[in-house]
């Protein structure tokens, strides 16, 4: 089975972690096949390795981390891949994918153009 984890930075504001769950549950509604889930890199729960033993508990074959992140940088080009890396030697069946950041989507232009 597919599981996609929605990776974002994490928060002490409340509303950070209410719009993973709102974003995770359009997700679910739109996703076909796999499960989706939500994951915090620091300060919020659950943590990225949290959110991997919970997918491979569930059945996972493959994780997809989906980064909720606009631009690279040191999260995104180190930490992430370090974490990964980590999952990857604790469960070796496990196929693991990193997407790139939102904001090198191709139609990242054109939600903005929508917002102005």
């Amino acid at each position: 089975m597919k599981h996609f984890l929605v990776v974002s930075h994490g928060s002490r504001s409340p509303k950070t972690k209410q719009e993973m769950t709102a974003l995770v549950a359009k997700l679910k509604e739109k996703v076909r096949s796999g499960q989706v889930s939500y994951a915090f890199l620091e300060i919020e729960s659950p943590s990225i390795p949290q959110a991997v033993d919970n997918s491979v508990k569930e059945g996972a074959a493959e994780i997809v981390l989906v980064l909720n992140f606009l631009n690279p940088g040191r999260h995104v080009d180190e930490d992430v891949p370090r974490i990964v890396q980590e999952a990857q030697k604790k469960y070796p069946k496990v196929s693991f994918r990193i997407t790139q950041p939102v904001g090198q989507h191709s139609k990242i232009v054109d939600l903005f153009l929508d917002m102005m």
